[in-house]
């Protein structure tokens, strides 16, 4: 709105004062108003007016306050866009209930959710086309409550994006974009003077060359946007305004630590220049300078002690290159990272904590929130950016919410919701609660990412003997065959063999489906420890093997051999047998010759 345009009420829409008008072609543009002082001049004394910024693709609630919808109300929602249109109604006494999906070009067909018992309306799969006004009247009363829904669109830096006007072919004569808190105007159409304008050389030129103004639908497209691009967008139709707000994300390199791990935020430098001044900033909702290096003032500083000490004794700045190591990284770490060189370029990063539990326990997501910081509104959403919402802090309308029935109900019962920190705590975790937590502060601004990985607990692995025999290598030493087994089945798990301390065989699955067995043979008089882990990233759990009860020697003096052994002996034995013979027939002859010698000596004499 230019500065100095007064709305009337909507019966008075025809009469519009205006003080200063907007000379485009003197480029003597005025400034919009503020959006509360325009929102006064539409609200009558009896109106309730709420304000609600909703996320593209997401779904928002009008609630007209009240507890129950009685047997002679008339209740009707009507969105007001350069006209007014109605979309959904409740007649109880004619005991009818319709939403009007249909109108405005089918903007909201399958989108209304109209609630019979308290009259509350709900659009889902929010787009730019559904910002505005929306009324509430009861019983044809001129008391009514007013929505202003503003949609938020996220994009990253270089993408484009088309703000659409929703517009539909009957809407007219002159349209104006409007851009940021002291409302510039970029782009105008004007039907009647046949003029289509963009004023891309406004707040030193950052949208030079990067809009595009659609003459029949009278959308605008930015392109190559960059964080400068980040704001309130507001188009004027008629006299009318829907808001929009466009946030941008750095095109920034994500990474992923887990917590209590150490990673480096790398500068891109090989060295520092003479004259540079590098400062690394941290923070979503209050941004503050983390650590700074001004060669000029031959300073190199960290600000460990900021944002309640959350950095304390965790910071390393290489002095060389400007690189930024941050220690034992906590949940409070994770966030927006920005580099900034010389007070124009920057890098950016986004640090992704990995909090890794066992089924069981407990774990609190923690807001990062400071005192000074003001979380208006807190969101916790599990999985994704448009995943289902878990909890929520909206501290204007004092609400304190918890979702714990979304998905199966696999929370129900397991959130509690810290209303003065926005802090979330997750009790008696499951394998289901695994995955990505992220937090939104304001509405606007994904301010953490927090990633769950959640293992079962691990049971002692069995050691058991493969056979009852014992078996032999090459050598004429007995060996004992053993096996080590997971009794229950688990993923991303290894079972492995250690002599001692040292590892000598081991295998790992991540399938949960299939259960883990490794061998061993072990030398029935072997002196040496032998033990068996079952292990995962956070746990391990051993068992350590006692030769004298799984390894039995054969009874006897007889002990068990192998096949080849069996033949070697079945040969000896053989082999003795014949030289027995022989000698036992070799004595045999010897004696009877000597006596035959004796009894022919004998008879001689």
């Amino acid at each position: 709105m230019p500065e100095g345009l007064i709305f009337g009420l909507e019966k008075d829409k025809k009469q519009i004062m205006v003080e200063t008008r907007t000379k485009v072609c003197k480029k003597d543009i005025h400034l919009f108003t503020m959006r509360e002082s325009a929102l006064s001049s539409h609200v009558k004394g009896g109106d309730h007016v709420e304000e609600k910024n909703v996320n593209r693709g997401d779904s928002v609630t009008l609630d007209p306050r009240l507890t129950e919808v009685k047997d002679d109300d008339q209740i009707q929602w009507r969105f007001r866009y350069t006209k007014v249109t109605l979309i959904a109604e409740i007649n109880k006494p004619a005991d009818s209930f319709t939403v009007y999906d249909d109108v405005l070009d089918g903007r909201f067909r399958d989108r209304l959710k109209l609630d019979n018992q308290t009259g509350s309306l709900t659009i889902t799969n929010f787009t730019i086309k559904h910002a505005g006004e929306y009324q509430l009247r009861i019983n044809s009363n001129y008391e009514r409550s007013r929505f202003f829904l503003t949609v938020i669109v996220s994009v990253t830096e270089g993408d484009s994006v088309t703000l659409e006007s929703g517009l539909t072919e009957e809407d007219d004569d002159r349209i104006q974009w409007w851009f940021g808190d002291e409302v510039t105007l970029i782009a105008e159409i004007n039907k009647r003077a046949d003029s289509f304008t963009v004023y891309d050389d406004v707040l030193d030129g950052r949208f030079r060359d990067r809009l595009k103004l659609d003459k029949q639908t009278r959308s605008l497209t930015i392109t190559n946007i960059t964080i400068k691009h980040t704001g309130r967008y507001q188009l004027w139709i008629n006299y009318y305004w829907p808001s929009y707000f466009l946030s941008v994300y750095a095109n920034r390199k994500q990474k992923s630590v887990n917590r209590g791990d150490s990673v480096t935020l790398d500068s891109r430098r090989s060295e520092v220049k003479d004259g540079d001044r590098l400062q690394w900033w941290f923070g979503f909702i209050k941004v503050t300078v983390i650590a700074e290096i001004n060669v000029t003032a031959d300073s190199f500083t960290v600000y460990d002690d900021v944002l309640d000490g959350r950095f304390r004794d965790r910071l390393k700045l290489d002095n060389q290159t400007g690189s930024l190591t941050i220690t034992n990284i906590t949940i409070k770490h994770t966030g927006d990272y920005e580099l900034q060189i010389n007070n124009y370029k920057r890098v950016y990063f986004f640090l992704t904590v990995i909090v890794s539990m066992t089924e069981g326990d407990s774990v609190a997501l923690e807001s990062g929130l400071t005192e000074e910081e003001d979380g208006h509104r807190i969101l916790w959403r599990f999985r994704y950016t448009k995943g289902p919402l878990i909890a929520e802090i909206n501290k204007p309308a004092d609400s304190f919410t918890v979702y714990d029935d979304v998905l199966d109900g696999r929370f129900r019962d397991r959130l509690k919701l810290d209303n003065q920190t926005g802090s979330l705590t997750i009790t008696n975790i499951t394998i289901k609660h695994a995955g990505r937590y992220q937090l939104l502060i304001n509405n606007y601004w994904p301010s953490s990412y927090i990633r769950l990985s959640v293992y079962a607990r691990l049971p002692v692995p069995v050691i058991s003997s493969n056979s009852s025999q014992c078996s032999s290598s090459s050598s004429s030493s007995s060996y004992c065959s053993l096996v080590c087994s997971s009794a229950v089945n688990v993923s991303h798990v290894t079972l492995s063999w250690y002599k001692g301390n040292s590892l000598l065989s081991n295998i790992s699955v991540s399938d949960l489906s299939i259960s883990l067995s490794l061998p061993l043979e072990v030398e029935y008089q072997d002196k040496n420890t032998y033990s068996c882990v079952l292990n995962n990233p956070i746990s391990h759990q051993t068992q350590h093997l006692d030769i004298t009860q799984l390894c039995h020697t054969c009874s006897g003096s007889v002990h068990c051999c192998g096949p080849t052994e069996a033949v070697i002996r079945l040969v000896l034995a053989a082999l003795v047998g014949v030289a027995t013979v022989m000698i036992v027939v070799y004595d045999i002859r010897s004696r009877r010759a000597e006596r035959d010698q004796a009894h022919i000596h004998t008879s001689g004499t």
